[in-house]
This record gives structure tokens, C-alpha cells and sequence, in this order.
């Protein structure tokens, strides 16, 4: 029998959505705060992070391993959630990974040496790794097609706004109270979401059906997609800080990364029973969409992080005040997420995507040519709120798309696939533009010095009058030819910096003008019962 029909004609739980006699939207809400406390922490320890080194006496290098264990661990777990989901129940599953989130944000909170705090941020990334494709799965069984993209819109409120205003949080907690309260404050709402979870999630009859037929543990297949993300994962993590393929370890672990990966695919490929379905992406759709999620998460995280950098090293802010610019960002969002909901069950989920990558390749562009040193801090709030108007109409109209032409056995797959896809485009998100920032700074530093010499007239009387400004605050001919010369190296790096990080927006403009051609290959049958194959 069809989940779409109940054996005597009338439509089933997959037509009206299954919410076990409980109200959409208070399921909605209750599983997206775990969601939200989660991906909030992919974001509010990066500010706290000078801090963890001087408190745990290591250096700031070192501290960076509080990321990188985080970021290792969820990508390993994001792309076999879905089969972990089938396997032992969706709702069991969710409550085992707040249970785990909650007892290791805990540990990490008491730890007392940085390897203790890295042990438990791989814990807790283990079981943060499987919260965001819980929540997604639970909002597409509980939402029937049609009122989908309102559920969908509460999920990307939870997955877009959270890292905007972990910065901002971030700064907050570690100013006023300690770097260990940004890992105590998910307990209390951990532990809300497992007791609100426990009386109101349940799993839906597919699910459990799907559960009788799952097959064994593939360990071959667990084993290389592990190693594969885990391995790839560091190499963006670490690849600038290590000069990328000038380093050996990074090569080693590049080779294994592709190695893995690829042979996980063909080995998945041949299986019954595989722990991530890679033939779903034999429908164009289905892998235009992933594709457009990969650069969704490039295009969402590498600004959260670019922006707060241009002002705190260039501009002087402090991490509170850059994460409050990012702030009435995130509450644009919480606006027009809603409406983007609304309008994706009567608009072509298309043309909304095509409107959002428009809007969002229009804000880069514009942040490419107008960002500066000299702008005030409203100028960079209305910057990042033109940002966030294209986010709005792109995260809730994909996962439209990709649903469309899924049988609801698959949500959980989906759910995994789609959440592994945003996370990884993050990680190279945020890869490339501080290999762009490091190198092309750079290379504008050295275009500039060729105008710093003797024989350039201008720089000469430039210099002229800054050496005679200071000789007439009292200081020696010679010392004032010194601190004049060492106050144009500082504008000549101030400048090449500030060049640098305009090169990032506009790299990141042109990945948003990418999403064009990938929108235009999908296909959308409206009510989302279309075959998988389309």
C-alpha cells in the first residue's frame, strides 16, 4: 500500500502530515531548539578561542583544535544520520544525540586541559552531527507538501540565524562571565528539548516499516566515509595554516580524503542496503539541489566570518561590537523566512532561488566595491541586512526542491545529504576566502611598495610632510624620518589587507551568480509527489 493512500481511498498521513495528534507547529518549535543550540556552536566558541588558550596555557594554534574536533566528528556522523535514524528509531536517535550533546557541552565546560576539551568536542560534535537532519526529516513527515515550506521556514530560521548571532553571544558570554558559560548555556535547553521531545515527537508508520528492512551494519562503507569526511574536513580546516600542498601532512591527507570518498561511492553504489543512498542522485534535481546546498553553506558562513574579521582586525571593533553588527542580520531573517514559507506553496520554488542567489550576488558585489576602513557602524549593519534579504528566499525554496521528487522512506537520507552538504560548503567557504585574504594581501602589499620608493614624486612629498609633522611634535630628524616611514608601511598593509578582503566578496559574489545555471537544470512537479527519477 502507498503512503499516499490508506487502502480505502483516502489520503494518508503523507497527504495531512503526521504529528501523532499533536500541533505541527509546537513540534516544529520544540525540535528546533536543539537544532539552533547546535549549529550555534559550529560559530559562538570561535571568539572565545584567545581566551581557551590563556586560560588552558597553550597557544592560539593549538586552541584551534576546540574547532577543528568539532568540525571533524559532525561531518563524520551528518552523512549516515539518516540510516542511524532508520536503524534505531528517528525519535530515539534525536534524543540520544541531545542527551549526548548536553552531558559532553557539560564536560567541555569543566575540562581542565585543552586534550580533555578537544575529547569532548569530538563527543559533542558526535552528537550535534545528528540533530539538524533529525529536525529536517521530523519537519517533512510532520508538514504535508503544501504547508511544507512554512515548516521549512521555522528549520531555516534555526540553521541561518544561528550563526549570526553566535558571534555576538560568543563575545557577550566570554567579556562578561567566562569562555566555559558558552558550553554551559546548552544544557538548560537540552534538557527542555529531550523532556518537550519525549512528549511529543513520534515516529511516523513509514518509518517503522523502513526500520524492519533496513540491513546490517556496513562496516566497509562506514568505515571509508569516516575516514573520507574526517580526513577532508581537516585538510580545509588546516590547509592554510599549514601553506596547503606545500605540507606534506595535508597532501596525505588530500590523497586519503578523494581515495576514501571516491571509493565509498562505488562501493555504496553496489550495495542493498546502503548506509547513504548515492543513487538518489541520478535525478538531475536531486543533485542540482545538493549542489546548490554545498554553495548555500559556502555563501552563508564564510561572510559570518569575513565581515567580523574585517572590522575586528581592521577597524578595531571588539568581538561584541563586530557580532552586533551581524545581529539585525539574523532578525531580518527571523522576518522574512516566514514569508518566503508562504510563498513557496504558490511561487515556483525556482524563481524564488533565482531571486535569492540575485539579491545575494547584488550584496556581495556591493560589499566588494564599498566596504572600507572609514565606514561607520550603521553603513556595515545595512550591509549585512542586503546580505541577509537574499538568505531568506534560498534556504526555504531548496528544501522544497529536493523534496519534491522523494518518497518520504528517503527523508531521513535527504535530511543527512542536504546537512552534510551546508556543512562542508561552510568549511570551504571559510577555506578559501582566508587562503584569499592571506595570500592576495600579499600581493597587494607588493603592488603598492612599488609606488613607496625615492622616485615616486607623490609617496616623496607624502612622506615629506609626515616626517616634517612629526619633527614639529618634537621629535629628531632621524626619529621622525623613522616613525614617518613606519606609519606608511602600516597604511600600506592597512590597504593591502583592505584590497584583500574586497577580492574574498567579490569570489563570493561570483559563487552566488554559480547557483544560477544549477537552478535552471532542476524540475519542480507542485505538490511534491513527482518520481525521484525526474
Amino acid at each position: 500500500m502507498s503512503p499516499a493512500d490508506d487502502g480505502a481511498g483516502h489520503p494518508s498521513y503523507f497527504d495531512t502530515g503526521w504529528t501523532g495528534g499533536r500541533s505541527p507547529w509546537a513540534i516544529a518549535l520544540v525540535v528546533s531548539m536543539a537544532t539552533f543550540m547546535e549549529v550555534l556552536d559550529t560559530s559562538i566558541a570561535n571568539v572565545s578561542l584567545p581566551h581557551i588558550a590563556g586560560d588552558l596555557s597553550v597557544t592560539q594554534d593549538q586552541s584551534t583544535w576546540v574547532l577543528t574536533s568539532y568540525l571533524v566528528s559532525n561531518a563524520v556522523v551528518l552523512p549516515i544520520s539518516g540510516w542511524l535514524a532508520t536503524r534505531i528509531g528517528r525519535k530515539r536517535f534525536y534524543m540520544i544525540c541531545v542527551a549526548l550533546f548536553v552531558a559532553s557541552s557539560f564536560l567541555c565546560g569543566v575540562a581542565p586541559t585543552l586534550p580533555m576539551l578537544v575529547l569532548f568536542r569530538v563527543m559533542q560534535g558526535i552528537g550535534g552531527g545528528g540533530l539538524a537532519p533529525s529536525e529536517q526529516a521530523i519537519l517533512v513527515d510532520t508538514f504535508p507538501p503544501a504547508r511544507r515550506g512554512a515548516g521549512m521556514a521555522i528549520y531555516g530560521m534555526a540553521v541561518v540565524v544561528a550563526p549570526a548571532v553566535g558571534p555576538t553571544l560568543g563575545g557577550f558570554i566570554t567579556e562578561h562571565l567566562s569562555w566555559r558559560w558558552v558550553f554551559f548555556i546548552n544544557i538548560p535547553v537540552g534538557l527542555l528539548s529531550l523532556f518537550l521531545t519525549n512528549r511529543m515527537v513520534t515516529d511516523p508508520p513509514h518509518l517503522k516499516e523502513m526500520r524492519r528492512r533496513v540491513g546490517g551494519i556496513d562496516y566497509v562503507g562506514l568505515a571509508l566515509i569516516s575516514t573520507g569526511l574526517g580526513c577532508l574536513e581537516y585538510v580545509l580546516d588546516k590547509g592554510q595554516e599549514a601553506d596547503w600542498l606545500n605540507s606534506p601532512a595535508i597532501v596525505g591527507f588530500a590523497a586519503a580524503a578523494v581515495v576514501c570518498v571516491v571509493s565509498f561511492i562505488v562501493w555504496e553504489w553496489r550495495q542493498e542496503h546502503p548506509i547513504l543512498d548515492v543513487r538518489m542522485f541520478r535525478a538531475r534535481t536531486f543533485a542540482s539541489g545538493s549542489a546548490l546546498m554545498l554553495l548555500i553553506g559556502i555563501l552563508l558562513y564564510a561572510p559570518t566570518v569575513l565581515l567580523p574579521a574585517f572590522e575586528q582586525t581592521l577597524m578595531g571593533y571588539t568581538a561584541e561590537q563586530a557580532g552586533q553588527t551581524m545581529s539585525p542580520g539574523g532578525l531580518a531573517m527571523i522576518l522574512l523566512m516566514p514569508l518566503a514559507g508562504a510563498l513557496v506553496s504558490r511561487v515556483d520554488p525556482r524563481r524564488l532561488l533565482a531571486l535569492g542567489a540575485g539579491l545575494l550576488a547584488a550584496s556581495l558585489f556591493y560589499m566588494s566595491r564599498r566596504l572600507s576602513v572609514g565606514m561607520d557602524f550603521g553603513t556595515a549593519v545595512l550591509m549585512r541586512l542586503f546580505q541577509t534579504v537574499g538568505f531568506a528566499f534560498l534556504f526555504v525554496p531548496i528544501n522544497a526542491l529536493v523534496y519534491a521528487g522523494v518518497p518520504p522512506q528517503k527523508n531521513n537520507a535527504v535530511a543527512g545529504i542536504m546537512n552534510l552538504g551546508r556543512n562542508i560548503g561552510g568549511s570551504i567557504g571559510i577555506a578559501v576566502v582566508t587562503t584569499i585574504i592571506a595570500r592576495h594581501a600579499q600581493v597587494h602589499q607588493a603592488a603598492l611598495a612599488r609606488h613607496t620608493t625615492q622616485y615616486d614624486h607623490a609617496f616623496s612629498a607624502r612622506l615629506g610632510a609626515i616626517t616634517r609633522a612629526f619633527e614639529h611634535t618634537g621629535a629628531s630628524a632621524i626619529e621622525a624620518a623613522q616613525r614617518g616611514l613606519a606609519l606608511v608601511y602600516r597604511q600600506v598593509q592597512l590597504q593591502a589587507t583592505q584590497l584583500a578582503y574586497l577580492d574574498a566578496f567579490r569570489t563570493l559574489a561570483l559563487a552566488a551568480l554559480c547557483m544560477l545555471p544549477l537552478i535552471a537544470l532542476a524540475k519542480f512537479t507542485k505538490g511534491g509527489r513527482a518520481p525521484i527519477g525526474h
